[in-house]
């Protein structure tokens, strides 16, 4: 059983560290965003506060190095430093990009065991959210990163997260948001711990020793910005690897601002790529780039049924 932290209330210290990239990398038109301005971050937490939480800043949170925020040594000594800081209860990366993968030699897996915290995030974050399941058994939780705690985020992304971390309900649906249903592509049930999330991040882990294990295991995949004739590259690349055939099953998640290409969308490619690997197989899971945002709790066990078109978490997520 993975190790879950402590049931959370607000009121608690955060910590706010910058493990990934500054600015996110748009791989499709090959350019990079501004990294955060000093300015944002500040509004950022500011909007943060408003929720009832104590911030703790990491040393690395305004430094920069090229499109990166410090060294991968002292990102990663800056992750510890929150992890062995009794008083935080969250760990709140700013956003994701490239370079979590950097940090990850430098962690104390036998230390992140021993004083479990709430990590969230998306996108680059995906990495250091299934390498902590799988090296430090810490359940940690695909959903919120700094830059979310804005007005314009939809109130949904907050109560999805927060009620994730905040219930001891189990077992509970995993639910988009009114509008959104979540549809069946390939009936029959199966059941296993989450896997996965950013569908480029989970293709950057193959043949490294952080390589995500996918055996027995519910993938869930999602992506931002890429054409789709990159996604079927991406998801061919796992195919080879064998990831889709030692799965229990496959939920996909939305490709935000994903373009069309020589007449294929994203949903063809669901259609003619992953219902004829006979999964159960889910698509239209709201989360993590898209506009909605379910929390999703990574390696957490869960069922999912294609027939029904449902995913439901068996257990608690806290304790």
């Amino acid at each position: 059983m993975k190790n879950r932290i402590a049931l959370f209330l607000k009121g608690g210290r955060h910590g706010y560290s910058t493990p990934a990239l500054t600015a996110r990398r748009h791989r499709w038109h090959r350019y990079a965003r501004k990294p955060l301005a000093a300015d944002t971050i500040n509004a950022r937490i500011q909007y943060l506060e408003q929720f009832g939480f104590h911030v703790v800043l990491g040393d690395s949170v305004y430094q920069r190095t090229g499109f990166l925020a410090g060294t991968p040594e002292s990102r990663a000594a800056d992750f510890m430093s929150m992890i062995t800081n009794n008083a935080v209860k969250w760990i709140l990366p700013s956003r994701g990009g490239v370079g979590v993968a950097g940090i990850l030699p430098y962690l104390d897996y036998d230390e992140i065991r021993a004083n479990p915290k709430i990590v969230s995030g998306y996108s680059d974050i995906t990495i250091l959210l299934n390498v902590l399941s799988q090296y430090a058994d810490l359940l940690t939780f695909q959903g919120l990163l700094l830059t979310d705690f804005q007005p314009s985020t939809p109130e949904y992304n907050f109560t999805s997260f927060f009620s994730s971390v905040m219930t001891l309900q189990a077992p509970r649906a995993l639910q988009n948001p009114d509008g959104f249903p979540l549809i069946g592509k390939v009936p029959g049930v199966a059941s296993g711990e989450i896997v996965g999330g950013n569908l480029t991040s989970f293709v950057d882990s193959i043949g490294t020793p952080y390589e995500i294990d996918t055996a027995g295991k519910i993938i869930v995949l999602e992506d931002t910005n890429e054409s789709i004739n990159t996604i079927y590259r991406y998801l061919a690349h796992l195919e080879a690897a064998g990831k889709f055939a030692d799965c229990a099953a496959i939920v996909m998640g939305t490709c935000s601002n994903c373009s069309i290409a020589y007449n294929t969308s994203y949903d063809d490619l669901i259609e003619g790529f992953l219902v004829p690997l006979g999964k159960p197989l889910l698509s239209n899971l709201q989360t993590a780039h898209g506009q909605y945002k379910v929390c999703v709790p990574i390696g957490a066990l869960a069922r999912v049924d294609g027939t029904n078109a449902t995913i439901t978490i068996l257990d608690r997520t806290v304790r």
